[in-house]
């Protein structure tokens, strides 16, 4: 984005913000002996799947200004389930008009960073808490009922 427009996107009730995500990446098993990726080859993918998204598709209040990809892939041993496990971050340097608009990026199973650039500052009067906060029940319910079916609890 050139220098002009991006001043022209940004006003004082403008939220800037960098966003770590932490794209998942599990071992695929081959067919018969070979074709099978690896973790870090699965993590890859789902950050270009995920990106590819996120650069064609808008979110409604957020403005992505740039999309670093450049954050190598790590991978860890998963105690619980004993298989590698591959994580490909993103960071997204993201213009919200609100807290509120923020929470569809943060609320997610993959985020895992938020650092506020500007304002220093953020004020909210109780309408604007009010609505915060009805948005992280929504954005919690909605995660549990995944949940739910993910898991047949229901």
């Amino acid at each position: 984005m050139t220098g002009s427009n991006f001043k022209d996107l940004l006003n004082e009730r403008t939220i800037r913000a960098k966003i770590r995500i932490d794209f998942k990446g599990n071992a695929k098993p081959g067919k018969f002996f070979f074709g099978g990726k690896s973790v870090e080859k699965m993590a890859e993918e789902a950050r270009e799947q995920n990106v590819a998204v996120f650069r064609n598709i808008p979110l409604q209040g957020i403005t992505i200004l740039d999309i670093d990809i450049g954050t190598e892939v790590y991978s860890f041993l998963d105690d619980i389930s004993n298989t590698e496990t591959a994580y490909a971050p993103v960071i997204l340097d993201v213009a919200a008009d609100s807290v509120e608009d923020l929470l569809k990026l943060v609320a997610r199973e993959d985020f895992r960073k938020i650092d506020i650039i500007s304002p220093p500052v953020i004020n909210m009067d109780s309408l604007g808490v009010e609505r915060v906060l009805f948005r992280v029940a929504e954005e919690l319910k909605g995660y549990r009922s995944l949940l739910e079916r993910k898991y047949n609890l229901r």
